[in-house]
């Protein structure tokens, strides 16, 4: 393999259209997996471009599908591309890719949530989190079914340096439903601020890069698509683990319509909650009448700051779980002597 950097300029060689390779393989999108095809290899390009200079870069490509953004990413000269996809009817497609791109694309079969990408590329790749993001990239039009678990485990890894991010700040380049990458990328005070905005933008630089009509897809999508970029912070906005940080977030937002209070009051007992979510606000400077969708950032640190300490002070505070007391509350009155019996 050429040295990073010093990479004769690659060009596949004249393959059949990926409409002809849905046909010859006999594919077909899959709903219930919420499949949807990229035909259009000048879109695929703009996709690939939005990821930024991949020369001589490796790439790890999530849900490859016929290979559409495969074979962009390997126009673009990389050193090496990785997709990881689990269904098996689109191997052979990929593997004719392969052939004609010798040494350059690896193909795994396996699920993108389990597989083990911190072990797939060489050493030498990784950079200490403070540097400049490693010559390394995720992309992937990403199956709307699998889209927010996914980013969520991939924001936990961010926030531990682990998994695609033991390399350093790994960059991401990744579709998401247009609701999902508004959310994604949603400022506080406007509408579509939820617990996916907080979450990104609290370990990542995230930008909504490209919109992607429905209709470039096949089968068309009842949505149009984003198209989101992420580089990780070189320090989060809240320096506390990431279980606390979803948890208050979680929290927040559950009762969005509502004032902030109600959702932070269920992070406390029944019987404590009054008294400690006064004390949480008070202590954070956060107005208790904002709702959760008007909360900056700043706002957030503050009440994971302030959470955090609580819990220092209570060990059994963090594990409490608002949900399962009101289940042992219904128990018990379900199991009470003067409880109506039908």
């Amino acid at each position: 393999m050429a040295a990073a950097g010093k990479l004769n300029p690659f060009r596949l060689p004249p393959l059949p259209t990926i409409r002809e390779i849905i046909k010859l393989f006999r594919l077909q999108a899959l709903r219930q997996l919420s499949q949807n095809f990229l035909l259009d290899l000048r879109l695929t390009d703009k996709i690939v471009r939005k990821a930024g200079n991949l020369t001589g870069a490796y790439v790890y490509e999530v849900g490859p599908g016929p290979g559409g953004i495969t074979r962009s990413i390997l126009s673009a000269n990389v050193a090496e591309l990785l997709v990881v996809e689990k269904d098996t009817r689109f191997l052979p497609g990929l593997q004719m890719l392969s052939d004609a791109a010798p040494g350059k694309l690896r193909i795994v079969h396996g699920d993108v949530l389990t597989y083990r990408v911190d072990r797939a590329f060489p050493e030498s790749l990784k950079r200490p989190w403070e540097d400049d993001p490693p010559n390394f990239h995720i992309i992937g039009n990403l199956p709307f079914s699998v889209s927010t678990p996914l980013i969520i485990k991939w924001l936990r890894e961010v926030s531990r340096q682990e998994g695609p991010f033991a390399y350093g700040r790994t960059q991401m380049t990744l579709t998401f439903q247009k609701e999902v990458a508004e959310r994604l990328t949603a400022t506080a005070g406007s509408k579509p601020r939820s617990r996916l905005s907080i979450m990104a933008q609290y370990l990542c630089s995230v930008q909504h890069v490209l919109t992607i009509p429905g209709q470039a897809f096949v089968p068309k999508p009842e949505v149009d698509v984003g198209l989101v970029h992420f580089t990780p912070l070189v320090r989060p906005a809240i320096q506390q683990p990431f279980d606390l940080v979803e948890k208050v977030v979680q929290h927040v937002f559950q009762f969005r319509r509502k004032y902030c209070y109600h959702g932070l009051g269920m992070l406390f007992p029944e019987d404590q909650r009054l008294e400690r979510t006064g004390r949480l606000l008070q202590l954070a400077d956060v107005e208790p009448t904002l709702r959760p969708w008007q909360l900056s950032l700043a706002h957030f640190r503050s009440l994971c700051d302030v959470y955090r300490g609580m819990c220092d002070g209570d060990p059994q505070l963090f594990a409490y779980n608002f949900r399962e007391e009101l289940k042992q509350s219904k128990s018990r009155r379900q199991g009470s002597p003067g409880a109506l019996r039908l």
